[in-house]
């Protein structure tokens, strides 16, 4: 089916729910039981877990229809400790994505004391993602397993492309059947910002407090354009494209990964510590590796580690460079047939897919080694469906498969390595179902002050991205770290924090022109 295309803005401000019940409207209780039982992992600050609560707020699935069909929108938080001063309100998160599960990204302390002591801090799960509604669909392994099979990414032969168009057909068409046309017609970036505003006046909030990483700056920026009355400091750190569609958008990540991967080549090069000469060479070494994986890959928690696999960890450890040491210091080990390559592989992913060394020892200690991958294979299933779902609501894109060919031919001359699977994930839009795209050419000039935040390295959105978005937005400042990795706001870096964290509790804004140096 073809996309549905809105014009260019055509969006006006909405007035706010009459009567959503105020804080009434969502039951708060504890995440957690006092025998340990709770929706949220636990294994970190005590304290903090048992601050936690969870509560839903109930929202119309087609907001045109106020009085039809609900859906649950599962949410968190920590109320304000209140240490060294007022409570200013509610500070509403999102992680990004789409597809990342808010509740989730709530069930580690995070932030400063000062933002921790001011803000009850909320995170949610937007429509279609985790318990508001995740689901699973189609094969995408199957998908993958197409993609695999060609064998020279940099020309397609027409049979490979069939295949390809054929898998993502029956992706789309059984993502449509298991889930319903109109569950996917609503599920865009769109209906997930009325969601929001719905969600800050349940919090008794007057105007909306938000931290938006990666995806989460979509719906920032698009409720200051919404909702600009109702809009009191937004943070947008990590920005994504708000105006092209999904091809060309996977085109520029496809850029980034690979300067991201030249700097990281570069980096331990230069130390001295991992198997490359130079960013030069580094992709026929790297070839080496993954040929030698393919041929005989090892295991890792009880999983095969091919090329691919390894791929997917390399692609992870660039989002963090804390991790590069640990990376470099794999690569070094499977490239010399190191007797640590298989102990490196475990911690390397553990640290890329978020497992602890606790949850590891476990598994391995009762046998079940393996069952964290597999789990991360269902989430990885839910959250690939909900990318999908609203990655095609909110764009517009080609239906003819021979555009995804050519685009991906050409990003894999230049990004063997992470760029041909980037553009091919796009190819289910090509036969998604019809849905409210969201709006491109919004500028939110009546919104107050506003902030982003780029990294220059950052693999999975573009400096360049964060740059448009602060001068798309009228009254946006723009926030640089010179380093690499994916978002920066939170992680103890002061340059970064302390100006944001003033903007958060005062509304003032940084500095124009404010950049920090890498760590």
């Amino acid at each position: 089916m073809v996309l549905l295309v809105t014009g260019c803005t055509g969006f006006l401000p909405e007035q706010a729910p009459q009567d959503p019940g105020g804080t009434a409207a969502i039951d708060w209780e504890p995440c957690h039981s006092e025998d340990g039982e709770g929706a949220l992992p636990e294994d970190g600050d005590p304290e903090w877990t048992a601050a936690l609560e969870c509560g839903t707020l109930s929202v119309p699935l087609d907001h045109d229809d106020p009085d039809g069909e609900t859906i649950d929108i599962a949410l968190a938080r920590v109320p304000a400790s209140g240490g060294s001063g007022e409570r200013i309100g509610s500070l509403v998160l999102n992680p990004g994505g789409p597809g990342e599960s808010g509740v989730e990204m709530l069930a580690y302390p995070q932030f400063s004391d000062g933002i921790r002591d001011a803000f009850d801090l909320v995170a949610f799960d937007p429509r279609g993602v985790g318990d508001s509604g995740g689901f699973a669909c189609g094969n995408w392994d199957g998908f993958a397993e197409a993609q695999m099979r060609v064998q020279d990414p940099t020309a397609v032969t027409d049979a490979e492309l069939e295949r390809l168009a054929a898998s993502a057909r029956s992706y789309a068409e059984d993502c449509t059947e298991t889930v319903g046309a109109e569950f996917l017609a609503e599920i865009g970036t769109v209906n997930v910002v009325r969601d929001l505003d719905m969600i800050r006046e349940a919090l008794g909030d007057d105007a909306l407090s938000y931290v938006g990483y990666s995806y989460g700056t979509y719906i920032g920026a698009l409720y200051a354009e919404m909702y600009p009355a109702s809009t009191r400091a937004l943070v947008l750190d990590g920005a994504v494209e708000t105006e092209r569609p999904n091809l060309e958008v996977a085109e520029d990540q496809a850029a980034a990964f690979q300067e991201t991967w030249e700097l990281f080549v570069a980096d331990c090069a230069a130390a001295g510590t991992c198997p490359f000469s130079g960013p030069v060479a580094a992709d026929t070494e790297m070839t080496r590796i993954l040929d030698r994986l393919d041929a005989d890959p090892p295991t890792t928690r009880g999983m095969p580690v091919d090329g691919p696999a390894l791929l997917g960890m390399v692609g992870l450890a660039l989002y963090d460079e804390t991790s590069w040491p640990e990376l470099a210091r794999t690569l070094t080990a499977l490239a010399e047939g190191s007797d640590e390559s298989g102990e490196l592989l475990d911690a390397l992913y553990d640290t890329t897919y978020g497992i602890g060394e606790e949850e590891a020892g476990e598994e391995e200690e009762d046998g079940t080694a393996g069952e964290a991958g597999e789990q991360q294979d269902v989430l990885y299933a839910d959250a690939e469906a909900a990318l999908t779902a609203v990655n095609c609501a909110d764009r517009v894109d080609p239906t003819d498969a021979e555009a995804y060919r050519e685009a991906a031919e050409a990003v894999a001359a230049d990004t063997p390595f992470f760029g041909p699977d980037l553009v091919w994930g796009q190819l289910p839009c090509a036969y998604w179902t019809e849905t409210e795209t969201a709006p491109t050419g919004f500028t939110a000039p009546d919104a107050p002050p506003l902030v982003v935040v780029g990294t220059v390295g950052d693999p999975a959105t573009p400096y360049g991205w964060a740059q448009e978005l602060a001068d798309q937005l009228a009254t946006a400042t723009l926030v640089t770290y010179e380093g690499s990795g994916h978002t920066v706001y939170g992680y103890g870096l002061p340059c970064v924090d302390d100006p944001i964290d003033t903007y958060l509790l005062t509304g003032r804004a940084p500095d124009p022109g404010l950049s920090c140096p890498a760590f």
